[in-house]
């Protein structure tokens, strides 16, 4: 199928297919998937697995979406800052010759196909606004092309059962229904004991009030509810007109740095989740790429001056809201986004 008419899971799947191996294990190793890192076990499981097995083509055509997501944002990161940087003033939506021309002038820079693929993939799978492009320059040039993705049947040709001949397993039942007997030993015969049926109101089958769920949806276009546990709920409220924007905050650091062993946090951007009149829950944007972060796709429209990444985890600030810098505030679509 051509990459003009394949879904974006399909895209991702087949992107690794292209990849040499070494550099997807070099990037899966660079991972920290511990016990106490902060990477859910739908992506950690399978990110785990490729460590161990090293099977890179497994994990291409099975590994679920997350994990094949986040392990393409990790060997993307390095290589869009380059095309970002090459597309200058033209980086929040370029034309295809635009984009064509980044991408001749990262090859020269020393960028490879590995690298020129990773950055088109993901910038289909996170739907950026070159999305369309991205999927031409994967058409149109021979050496981005990707393979076609693996027969599923011959992926499982091995777990096939195997077939049993039918007499051998009619022998084999008459053996264990002769062994059954044998230890029963002789018993007389009895009548089987009539069972009383005891009656019972018929059971009221209760079916799911679809109604009420598809109700309680947003419409389309709406900004999503953010969910939030009982205790975040007893301290902020997630209507709070702070939500959604982007603010300068003081965020505590997750472990104490070796060389700076007083500074017990930063000050740096992040997006209010949830505020109340003395206190912001955020998550931080950060300048370096993890498994528990994601890309903060409207880092240039608010003025950022580099990519940015997204955490994941929510941490709560102790401040007046009043007095927090604001930097922006996020769009309904962008919110959806990365909530």
């Amino acid at each position: 199928m051509s990459a003009r008419n394949a879904s974006p899971t399909e895209i991702v799947r087949r992107t690794f297919l292209k990849f040499d191996p070494t550099v997807v294990l070099a990037a899966v190793d660079s991972i920290d998937l511990r016990g106490h890192g902060k990477v859910s076990a739908v992506v950690g499981i399978p990110l785990r697995t490729l460590q161990q097995r090293r099977d890179v083509v497994t994990f291409a055509t099975s590994a679920p979406l997350a994990a094949l997501r986040g392990l393409l944002e990790v060997l993307a990161m390095t290589p869009l800052e380059k095309v970002v940087e090459a597309l200058g003033d033209h980086s929040d939506s370029p034309s295809f010759e635009q984009l064509s021309r980044a991408v001749d002038a990262v090859r020269t820079d020393g960028l490879d196909i590995d690298d020129v693929v990773a950055v088109l993939a993901f910038a289909i799978i996170e739907e950026f606004p070159a999305a369309g492009h991205c999927r031409r320059l994967l058409i149109e040039r021979e050496e981005l092309q990707l393979p076609e993705l693996m027969d599923p049947a011959a992926a499982t040709s091995l777990i096939v059962p195997k077939e049993i001949d039918p007499k051998i397993r009619e022998q084999r039942r008459a053996r264990r229904e002769a062994e059954k007997q044998r230890k029963k030993g002789p018993s007389s015969v009895r009548p089987t004991r009539p069972v009383k049926v005891k009656r019972s109101a018929p059971a009221t089958v209760r079916l799911p009030e679809v109604r009420d769920q598809v109700q309680s949806s947003p419409p389309t276009g709406a900004r999503r509810q953010v969910s939030l546990t009982p205790a975040e709920l007893e301290r902020f409220d997630p209507e709070h007109p702070l939500a959604g924007s982007v603010v300068l905050a003081d965020i505590p650091f997750n472990a104490m740095d070796p060389s700076l062993p007083e500074q017990k946090s930063k000050e740096r951007p992040a997006l209010v989740v949830a505020a109340s009149a003395d206190a912001v829950l955020v998550r931080g944007i950060f300048s370096n790429p993890l498994a528990s972060r994601s890309l903060f796709q409207a880092w240039r429209r608010l003025g950022l001056d580099h990519v940015c990444y997204l955490d994941d985890e929510r941490v709560s600030v102790a401040v007046s809201v009043d007095s927090l810098p604001r930097l922006g505030q996020l769009t309904d679509q962008e919110w959806n986004a990365q909530l």
